[in-house]
């Protein structure tokens, strides 16, 4: 005579299997989050070297400066943008997308009408940053060459009368007062500047209208000595230098140099 499951039994059989997807699910999560991490880790080691054979190149001196042009669009011809500089030693711009990159550059505010290059809010259009802009990484403004009437930000040429974005001139590696603890790159959205952690925006200027969750621990950076380093903190993020004359990232009147 065959034996039939009895409805307790399937039902203890379901609540096991419910908890073990309950254990399981957040495991494979995180699973999947250091993937990723990795990626981004691997990614900015690969930057980091290119940084630094386009120095050779250029005796010693940062590329120049750009950030948030989409005039021309990221990938089209004439854009203008620091990974554009780096192409010839990294041979892929692939590397320039973080796997966490969920956007974040225009406003859910701002009207679908307004051409934003590959962010535009048109439909197919991405919001990533790397679409966006060319790369899912900010390049330090305080420790690259800005160079009057070439640099550009948010399609604006860096000038004396530009406060935001006032040329520095080329930087030559010689000028770093701490290379190991300035960093020339970072990933562009960090946890702390979620709302959680600064509620109005008024610190770090993400929160809310660009602020998407990237990496929930930290964000990879690299430095003028060539390192890369996973920052976990905000207290750490302000206490870095931003500048060869190692300004310190934050202070009492904000962001110095990032």
């Amino acid at each position: 005579m065959k034996h039939a499951f009895t409805l307790i039994e399937l039902l203890v059989v379901i609540a096991i299997i419910a908890i073990l997807a309950a254990i399981l699910f957040p495991v494979f999560a995180q699973a999947r989050e250091s993937a990723r991490q990795t990626t981004c880790l691997s990614n900015m080691r690969q930057i980091g070297l290119a940084l630094q054979m386009y120095r050779q190149d250029y005796e010693e001196t940062l590329p120049i400066f750009y950030a948030y042009n989409t005039q021309p669009a990221a990938d089209v011809a004439g854009h203008l943008g620091v990974e554009v500089l780096l192409q010839p030693y990294t041979k892929s711009r692939d590397i320039f997308r973080c796997p966490d990159d969920s956007g974040g550059p225009v406003p859910q505010s701002v009207p679908s009408g307004i051409d934003y290059g590959g962010c535009s809010d048109l439909p197919g259009k991405s919001r990533s940053y790397r679409d966006c802009y060319g790369s899912s990484y900010r390049f330090t403004r305080g420790a690259l060459s800005v160079i009057s009437g070439v640099s550009k930000q948010n399609n604006v040429l860096c000038e004396p009368s530009n406060d935001y974005c006032l040329p520095s001139g080329p930087i030559s590696d010689a000028a770093f007062q701490a290379p190991a603890e300035t960093y020339i790159m970072r990933e562009e959205m960090l946890p702390w500047f979620g709302g959680d952690r600064d509620p109005s925006g008024a610190k770090y200027g993400y929160f809310p209208d660009y602020y998407k969750q990237w990496h929930p621990r930290g964000g990879s950076f690299v430095f003028a000595d060539g390192h890369v380093k996973f920052v976990v903190s905000a207290g750490q993020f302000d206490r870095l230098f931003c500048s060869p004359s190692a300004t310190q990232n934050f202070g009492n009147s904000g962001w110095a140099c990032d």
